[in-house]
């Protein structure tokens, strides 16, 4: 068995670098992997689990032509989980083509920086073991295996550069657009704030209008009943005087009747 082992990081946050992962394949560089297939998606508690299934087509030595024929394309199963908890995306992959000769276990970390969060670590380890009758054969399989590794690795890194970058770009737009949709947003909130207490002055404005005109006409028609009121009271008090002095005449009358003058 050969240990391959690689670590590096990348100048963008862990966030960042996850979200990208999903946009890795395919870029420029690392053109040995043609297709990726989500299998199974999934959310436990704060764990995504992803599982997908890599198709692979990379020329190999005629050495190992004549041991595994002239097919090229190989399929590996990956299983990936992004946990919001301890902000770690973990990768675990292995070869499915071929496995009865070479069996190869992957697996690959990124993590927030210690110090920096604005960087990314990644980890990468493989474990590639060749199955042989012969152990020299072996060895020979697994030093180029571990070599073609480093290869694609250099390639990988540099790819996933590219798509980190494009990604960066992206993702600086959507937070400028998010910016200008808060302003404009705040703009037009401040605005129909204004446009609402201007109403609601005038508002206030023409009731307080409202309640002076009523006010007037109240204390008009207040006089008036007023008047109106004493010039009955003062008709009241004539009619009484009135009859006040018909019965006096009356009485009168009588009473000299009764005397007989």
């Amino acid at each position: 068995m050969k240990l391959f082992e690689n670590t590096c990081e990348f100048a963008y946050p862990w966030e960042q670098v996850t979200a990208a992962n999903w946009k890795k394949y395919p870029n420029e560089m690392s053109t040995q992997v043609v297709a990726v297939d989500v299998l199974r998606r999934e959310l436990q508690s704060n764990k995504l689990i992803t599982e997908r299934l890599i198709k692979c087509e990379q020329s190999v030595p005629g050495w190992i032509k004549t041991i595994i024929g002239g097919c090229t394309v190989s399929y590996v199963r990956e299983v990936s989980t992004v946990d919001l908890d301890t902000r770690t995306l973990t990768l675990r992959s292995v070869n499915l083509t071929m496995s009865n000769l070479l069996r190869v276990y992957e697996t690959v970390t990124y993590t927030p920086h210690e110090t920096d969060p604005s960087r990314t670590v990644f980890s990468q380890e493989a474990q590639i073991t060749a199955y042989a009758s012969w152990s020299r054969l072996c060895s020979k399989i697994e030093e180029w295996s571990v070599e073609r590794f480093g290869e694609n690795a250099k390639k990988g890194r540099i790819g996933f550069e590219s798509v980190l970058e494009l990604f960066n770009e992206q993702w600086s737009r959507k937070e400028q657009l998010v910016d200008e949709i808060s302003q404009e947003l705040s703009v037009s909130i401040e605005k129909v704030k204004t446009e609402l207490v201007k109403t609601m002055d005038e508002s206030l404005d023409s009731l307080d209008k409202v309640k002076t005109e009523i006010v007037k006409e109240t204390d008009q028609l207040l006089e008036k009943a007023v008047k109106e009121t004493d010039r009955l009271l003062q008709e009241v008090g004539d009619v009484e005087s009135v009859k006040k002095s018909i019965v006096t005449q009356y009485y009168d009358m009588i009473k000299k009747a009764f005397k007989g003058e």
